[in-house]
């Protein structure tokens, strides 16, 4: 039997890329697709393939950023379909700058798109999904939130989307809904973006080969049926051949003790222990601690299995 046979989703942004691989996938797998779109007419286009391959969509133009269309959405599928299973919470922008280029217009954008078009979308979805017992939610982050220089702002935002999700499964544990988040790697009009600013500014482009969209589909698949019922709370990578979890922020161990920190305590907890235990930094950085797995977007090595 197909993983979402008899569920209503709801993905955003579907109109094209990682959000029309999301619907097309969810539809192969029995789904009931509602594809929302700030343009109606690629939302359209993206029930058209679907019903084309035999799938069941219906198009759902609205604007994250706005409280009534989240509302919207979810309470007409709710009332067409009975309830809803699925949320995908796939809608976001893209910049690219360093620090002292980005500007108080794009900021407010990017936070509004990828930040509050989640929250606001999510809340909506829970509420209803709390309320018939069940349902789940997959936000779409990026490996940028471990840092990916020249993308702060847009890794910024996506951090606040993985923070989201650690809350969201704690608060809703018990309840039947389930919070997970997805770090994709896929070819589209966001790599034509850093592509075209690294040329801008004559930097190196990234060596590796990016996946079709649809290679980051199942994972989506899979965290919404009901195949995952035990899986809450987590980030999960994939990237072309690799599938992994990201780690959460933690304090590590041991943890340093002392009635009372001063000054020169701090300076010397760093020299004689901390220090040597500083993080790698950003996901370029994780990536060299794992030996034996580099990825095959950030480095032009193969991959090793």
């Amino acid at each position: 039997m197909a993983m979402l046979s008899g569920k209503t989703v709801l993905i955003t942004g579907a109109g094209r890329g990682l959000g029309a691989a999301y619907a097309l996938a969810c539809a192969r797998n029995g789904a009931t697709v509602v594809v929302n779109d700030i343009d109606g007419d690629i939302a359209t286009d993206t029930v058209t393939s679907i019903k084309q391959i035999g799938g069941a969509a219906v198009a759902e133009p609205g604007d994250v950023r706005s409280p009534d269309d989240c509302d919207r959405m979810v309470q007409r599928r709710v009332e067409e379909f009975g309830r809803i299973d699925g949320l995908v919470n796939n809608a976001g922008i893209f910049r690219m700058g360093t620090v002292d280029e980005l500007n108080d217009a794009e900021l407010r954008l990017l936070v509004e798109t990828n930040v509050i078009g989640t929250l606001l979308c999510g809340s909506a979805a829970a509420r209803r999904m709390r309320a018939q017992g069940g349902g789940s939610i997959v936000n779409i982050t990026s490996g940028a939130h471990a840092g990916i220089p020249l993308m702060s702002l847009y890794g910024a935002t996506k951090g606040a989307v993985a923070s989201v999700t650690y809350a969201w499964s704690e608060e809703l544990q018990g309840t039947g809904v389930r919070v997970n988040a997805v770090s994709p790697q896929a070819r589209t009009r966001m790599s034509a973006i850093v592509a075209e600013y690294l040329n801008k500014h004559e930097l190196p482009q990234y060596p590796g080969t990016q996946p079709e969209p649809e290679a980051n589909a199942p994972v989506v698949v899979y965290l919404l049926s009901d195949a995952a019922s035990a899986v809450t709370g987590q980030t999960v990578r994939i990237e072309g051949p690799q599938l992994a979890l990201m780690t959460h922020p933690c304090v590590l161990l041991p943890v340093l003790t002392q009635d009372q920190w001063t000054e020169d305590a701090v300076a010397e907890a760093f020299a004689n222990d901390l220090i040597k235990r500083q993080q790698p930094v950003g996901i370029l950085g994780m990536r060299a601690e794992i030996e034996g797995v580099p990825s095959v977007f950030w480095s032009a090595e193969e991959t090793t299995h």
